[in-house]
């Protein structure tokens, strides 16, 4: 009888790679459904063509034949990160398209051309460096590349074309900087998520840094970009400095901050002001001040930020107190996810703007806390070390700890990516009212939902995986009752009878939570953004 039951559960075994890649493949098809044109069609192709480079890459990270280091546990992502910037750009253009916003229409058909070249351009690297060559995937793959070069030629304009190759060259140079610096931080699919993102960044600021006369738009849009690009530089320049002395020294400590002071006021601030035609402190002063709710919203965050350091303190008191090793449960981390949460949603409801600039502002000041540990800089640097090792999960095995970081990405992002232009009166109809809500929604609630019930009463595990059923199910059926109760709270939100839509959206995101192993905080948003978007 015993060993029924083994040979039955050895049937039921599934590759979650391949179902990971279904639940993707079902969202590039219904976003083709909705848009259908050259580049939806490019995007199947696309998607086919990563499919099948995905097992080569896997092949290669099994065998420990890959250039760099990549980040262990993890396959490589593939299929999930190559789809995300063309299906971005895909959903961007039909909102624009219908608002008769013709620049940004254009901007995104670039999205969506960059993201499908940098996706060609890593597979390229997995069918040059396999052997023996496979035939057949780079058949496909030069099928798939085919269409899209015949795509761009079709869509682009020259100007265009150029500003695509730019962030492609830069990606390259990016991605031999990062990986060779930061060894298994990410997987392949991570590497192409986030430094194609920041290239894709990079590239905007010069662009517009060039040609200051036609830089329009809302001041607060260029926080960002200037903070992505101060971050990295200073990253970048420490990084190799700290390859030839010794960075835990007084001397070193003080030449750091006195570095990134210089970054900060002497050259971050000038560019800054140039975007937004005043001095940036000044205009941060008045923009803050605003009104009372934004003081009163500045207070409230304060004191979930004292919170969440209490909550830190106090496990670091934990572990020095007990007998053994202490380390922070699942649901101590997902305190985290509620902390955040009753951060986002007030800002969601009353200050969308207040909480752009806000979440830009802690992404510097993680970033640069996360160089003070890295670097051991003194005061803080051991400090930092000590308390943040305590948080420290499987995906954190490379010299950065970037969980807390991903977090902040993820509930950021698609209040970043809003596309305002395009929004009659600043709302999008349908269920593109939730679209600022989808990382609350994806991250904030539903992977902390199905982490902490999966973990304390989930039985029955998805095939393949260590997640579980119950913890999916209550996932999809907390985001459902988050969503009814943002639209007792956001009176702008009419969903006009998408409601089948929203579920169908939701559970798609909560199967891909099951079974990828990327970055869940960085992938469930953009993709439950892309979903709602349509």
């Amino acid at each position: 009888m015993l060993s029924c039951v083994r040979t039955h559960s050895a049937n039921m075994e599934v590759n979650p790679v391949l179902v990971e890649s279904s639940v993707v493949m079902a969202m590039v098809l219904c976003v083709h459904m909705s848009v259908w044109n050259q580049h939806s069609w490019c995007c199947i192709a696309l998607v086919i063509q990563a499919f099948y480079v995905q097992h080569k890459w896997d092949r290669l990270l099994r065998s420990g034949g890959a250039v760099f280091q990549f980040r262990p546990t993890a396959n490589s992502g593939i299929v999930p990160a190559s789809m995300v910037m063309p299906l971005l750009g895909l959903v961007l253009k039909e909102k624009c398209s219908a608002s008769g916003y013709v620049y940004f229409e254009r901007f995104s058909m670039v999205v969506t051309v960059t993201g499908m070249m940098l996706a060609l351009f890593l597979s390229l690297i997995a069918l040059g460096v396999t052997r023996p060559v496979p035939t057949n995937t780079c058949v496909i793959a030069g099928m798939a590349g085919a269409a899209i070069m015949y795509s761009v030629k079709q869509t682009l304009t020259v100007s265009e074309v150029i500003e695509v190759l730019e962030v492609l060259l830069i990606f390259v140079y990016l991605c031999l900087i990062v990986l060779y610096l930061l060894p298994r931080c990410f997987t392949p699919g991570e590497a192409l998520l986030i430094v194609g993102g920041i290239s894709f960044i990079v590239n905007q600021l010069i662009k517009r840094s060039l040609s200051l006369s036609e830089a329009k738009g809302d001041p607060i849009n260029y926080f960002l970009p200037v903070v992505v690009v101060g971050s990295l530089l200073l990253g970048v320049f420490f990084a190799l400095l700290f390859c030839f002395m010794e960075s835990e020294t007084w001397v070193s400590s003080l030449f750091f901050h006195m570095m990134t002071a210089v970054l900060a006021l002497g050259i971050l601030m000038p560019w800054l002001a140039l975007f937004i035609g005043r001095h940036p402190i000044m205009w941060l002063v008045d923009f803050v001040t605003l009104n009372e709710k934004r003081m009163c919203l500045l207070g409230y965050w304060l004191l979930l930020a004292s919170i969440a350091t209490c909550v830190v303190l106090h496990q670091n008191y934990k572990r020095q107190s007990g007998s053994k090793k202490h380390q922070a449960s699942t649901i101590v981390r997902k305190y985290f996810h509620l902390i955040i949460v009753a951060t986002y949603v007030p800002g969601l409801l009353y200050d969308r703007q207040l909480l752009h600039v806000a979440s830009v502002g802690c992404l510097a000041l993680f970033l640069v806390m996360e160089y003070v540990r890295y670097f051991r800089i003194r005061p803080m640097g051991q400090l930092l070390r000590q308390l943040l090792t305590l948080f420290l999960d499987e995906r954190d095995s490379g010299p950065l700890i970037l969980t807390h970081v991903y977090l902040l990405l993820g509930m950021s992002l698609p209040i970043w990516l809003y596309p305002g232009p395009c929004a009659p009166k600043g709302i999008l109809p349908g269920a593109g009212g939730l679209v600022p809500y989808a990382g609350v929604l994806a991250v904030g609630v539903g992977d902390t939902v199905a982490s902490v019930f999966g973990s304390t009463m989930g039985e029955f595990r998805w095939p393949g995986t260590k997640k579980t059923m119950e913890g999916t199910a209550t996932s999809v059926f907390a985001q459902i009752i988050a969503v009814a109760v943002f639209l007792i709270f956001d009176g702008s939100i009419n969903l006009n009878s998408t409601y089948s839509w929203i579920v169908g959206s939701i559970t798609l995101v909560a199967m891909l939570e099951a079974y990828t192993t990327q970055i869940d905080n960085l992938f469930l948003p953009l993709y439950l953004f892309i979903l709602l978007l349509l």
